[in-house]
C-alpha cells in the first residue's frame, strides 16, 4: 500500500462505512437516477432540515431588522467587521485563491483528469446550457455595473501597487483593465468552479448529501455528515451566499430605477424600485417552478445572448481597434503582474476596499456555488469542469470587462470627468448611463443594460434559491416550494432594506466578506482531497492503471 493511500484512509473513513443520515448511497448525485441527455431526474422532494433552516432565516431576520431599528449601528458594525476580516484572513484568502487556480491547471494536465465525475457516463445538460448556467450565476449584476465603474475607478485612482501614471496614457488604461481581471478573472473563477465542486461531487458518489458540510469529507470522513460541525458549515454558507444575494437584488431596485429615471423620466421613487424587485423576483420563481431542466437555462442563454449581442453592438458603436488594443494590453499587464497583483501588500485600505473585499465576496459564494455547478455538471471529466469553469468563463469575463469598461476608459481618456465625475456622484449605475449616453442609439444600449442586469441577477435568484434549499435538505432534491420559499424571501429582505436607502443593502453586501471568514476555512479541505479524489476516481474508472507497489 503506497504512502499516498495510507494517508487518505487515516483522514477518511472507508467509501463503504454505513451512515444511515447521509442519503443513499446511488453514487449519483442527490440520490437520483442517471439521467438521460437533456431531461431532469425527479427524485421525491424531502422536507427541510429545521435548525439549518431556521438558524440561517434567522440570521437574515435579525439582520434586516437591526438594519431598520439601528441603521447606523449595524452599517458601523458591518464595516468593522469587513476591516477586521481583511486585515486577520486577507493574506489567507490570497494564498487560497492562488493555490486552487494553480493546483486546479495543473490538475488538468494530468492523465487522471480524464476521469468522469457525478457518477454517470452522459452530460446531463449541453455544453453551451451548462456553461451559460455556470457563468449567468456568477456575473450577476456586478457583470454590468462593476464592468462599467470599475476601470475608470482604477484610471483616475491608479492601484497603489504600480504608483502613479497619467491617465490619459495606454499604460493607465492597460493597469487600469488588468486590476479589474485580478478581481474577476482566473482566481475569482476557481475558487466557485474547480476544486470544491470535485470533492462535493465525490462525497456524493460515497453517500455524503449535496449540502456545504461534504467539502468537509477530506478532513472529517462520512462523519461531516451528522456532526455538529457539519451543521455550522451549512449555516454559514447559507447565511453567505443569502447576504450575497439579497444584497444584488436591492442594489438592482435602487440601479434599474436610476436608470429608468435617466432614460425614460420615470420617476425615482420606493414604489419603482419595489416594481423592479417584484419583477425580478417573479421571473425567479416563475424559472423556479419551471425546473432546472427549462427555466434556469432559458435565462441563462438569453443572458449570454443579450450580452452577446450589446458586446458586438458596443465594439460597432466604440471603437473596435481601441478595445482590441485594450484587451491586449490588459491581458498582457495581466499576465506580467499576476502573482505581484494576486499577493500585493501594500496599502492595507486599498487592499480590504479592492482586492480582498472581491476576493472575499467571492468566497462567501463558493460553498453554494459548489453546490449549484456539482448538480448541473455530472458526466463531465475532470478537465472539462476545470477548463469549462476556471479557464474559458474568465478569459470570457475580461473580454467583457474591456468592452464595456474599456469603452468607460477610452470616453474618460477623451474627456476627462465625463464618466468618473457621475459615477463619484451617483455611483456605480450612473457610470453605465454615462458610457451608454455617449454611444449612438443611447436609449436603446441603456434600456438593454437594464435588461440584461434584470435577467442577470433573476438567474442569480434562482440558483442560489435552490443551493440554499439543497444545503437545507437533509437528502434528495429540495422541492419547488423551499425553492420558491427563499426567492421570496431573498426579495423581500431586499424590498424591506432599500426602504431604508442604500446604507441597508451595502450593508448587507459587506457582510458578505465577513462570512467569507468560515467559507474560506470551508474551501481549505478541496486544496488537497481534490486531487486525492481525482487520482482514485481515474484508477475505480481504469482511465489510468495503478503503479507498481499502490
Amino acid at each position: 500500500m503506497s504512502a499516498e493511500t495510507t494517508h487518505h484512509e487515516a483522514v477518511s473513513p472507508s467509501d463503504h462505512q454505513t451512515d444511515l443520515t447521509a442519503g443513499p448511497r446511488t453514487g449519483r448525485l442527490g440520490g437520483e437516477r442517471r439521467p438521460e441527455r437533456g431531461s431532469s431526474p425527479a427524485p421525491a422532494p424531502v422536507g427541510a432540515d429545521r435548525w439549518v433552516t431556521g438558524i440561517s432565516a434567522g440570521a437574515l431576520g435579525a439582520f434586516v431588522l437591526g438594519a431598520i431599528v439601528f441603521p447606523e449601528t449595524v452599517s458601523s458594525w458591518v464595516d468593522v467587521g469587513l476591516a477586521k476580516s481583511a486585515q486577520w484572513f486577507g493574506l489567507y484568502w490570497q494564498i487560497l485563491l492562488l493555490a486552487t487556480f494553480l493546483i486546479a491547471i495543473a490538475l488538468a494536465f494530468t492523465p487522471w483528469a480524464r476521469a468522469k465525475l457525478g457518477g454517470t457516463s452522459v452530460p446531463e445538460f449541453g455544453r453551451f446550457k451548462w456553461v451559460a448556467m455556470v457563468m449567468s450565476t456568477l456575473l450577476a449584476g456586478g457583470g454590468v455595473f462593476w464592468a462599467a465603474a470599475e476601470p475608470v475607478n482604477h484610471l483616475v485612482s491608479t492601484p497603489p501597487r504600480v504608483g502613479e501614471l497619467d491617465p490619459g496614457s495606454a499604460q493607465a488604461a492597460f493597469t487600469a483593465l488588468s486590476q479589474s481581471f485580478v478581481h474577476w478573472g482566473f482566481l475569482a473563477w476557481a475558487i466557485i468552479g474547480s476544486l470544491g465542486t470535485i470533492v462535493m461531487m465525490y462525497g456524493v458518489e460515497k453517500g455524503m448529501p449535496l449540502r456545504p458540510r461534504t467539502l468537509l469529507y477530506p478532513l472529517m470522513g462520512t462523519r461531516a455528515a451528522t456532526h455538529w460541525i457539519g451543521a455550522v458549515a451549512d449555516i454559514v454558507a447559507i447565511i453567505a451566499v443569502v447576504a450575497g444575494t439579497v444584497g444584488p437584488i436591492g442594489f438592482l431596485g435602487l440601479q434599474v430605477s436610476y436608470g429608468l429615471s435617466a432614460f425614460f423620466g420615470v420617476p425615482d421613487t420606493y414604489l419603482t424600485q419595489l416594481i423592479v424587485i417584484a419583477l425580478l423576483v417573479g421571473i425567479a420563481c416563475a424559472s423556479v417552478i419551471s425546473g432546472l431542466g427549462k427555466g434556469i437555462q432559458i435565462l441563462s442563454r438569453a443572458n449570454i445572448w443579450l450580452a452577446a449581442a450589446l458586446m458586438a453592438l458596443i465594439v460597432v458603436l466604440g471603437s473596435a481597434w481601441y478595445l482590441l488594443k485594450s484587451f491586449v494590453g490588459g491581458l498582457g499587464v495581466y499576465a506580467q503582474s499576476f502573482f505581484g497583483a494576486t499577493l500585493y501588500q501594500g496599502d492595507a485600505e486599498w487592499l480590504s476596499q479592492w482586492t480582498l473585499f472581491f476576493f472575499g465576496w467571492f468566497l462567501g459564494y463558493a460553498p453554494l456555488m459548489a453546490i449549484f455547478i456539482a448538480r448541473i455538471s455530472r458526466g463531465r471529466t475532470v478537465r472539462d469542469l476545470i477548463v469549462s469553469t476556471t479557464v474559458l468563463p474568465p478569459l470570457v469575463s475580461c473580454v467583457w470587462f474591456t468592452v464595456l469598461g474599456g469603452t468607460g476608459v477610452m470616453f474618460e481618456q477623451r474627456s476627462p470627468g465625463s464618466i468618473s465625475e457621475p459615477l463619484a456622484e451617483s455611483g456605480l449605475p450612473a457610470a453605465v448611463m454615462a458610457i451608454s449616453s455617449q454611444l449612438p442609439m443611447t436609449t436603446l444600449v441603456g434600456g438593454a443594460f437594464l435588461v440584461l442586469t434584470l435577467v442577470f441577477v433573476a438567474t442569480t435568484a434562482d440558483s442560489m434559491s435552490y443551493s440554499i434549499a439543497q444545503s437545507c435538505a437533509p437528502s434528495g432534491e429540495p422541492s419547488t416550494v423551499q425553492r420558491t420559499l427563499w426567492a421570496l424571501i431573498m426579495g423581500a429582505a431586499a424590498a424591506v432594506l432599500i426602504s431604508i436607502g442604500d446604507g441597508g443593502i451595502n450593508a448587507l453586501q459587506s457582510f458578505i466578506v465577513v462570512t467569507a471568514v468560515p467559507a474560506g476555512f470551508l474551501m481549505l479541505p478541496a486544496v488537497w482531497g481534490a486531487p486525492l479524489y481525482v487520482r482514485r476516481l481515474a484508477l475505480e474508472q481504469g482511465v489510468v492503471r495503478p503503479r507498481a507497489g499502490s
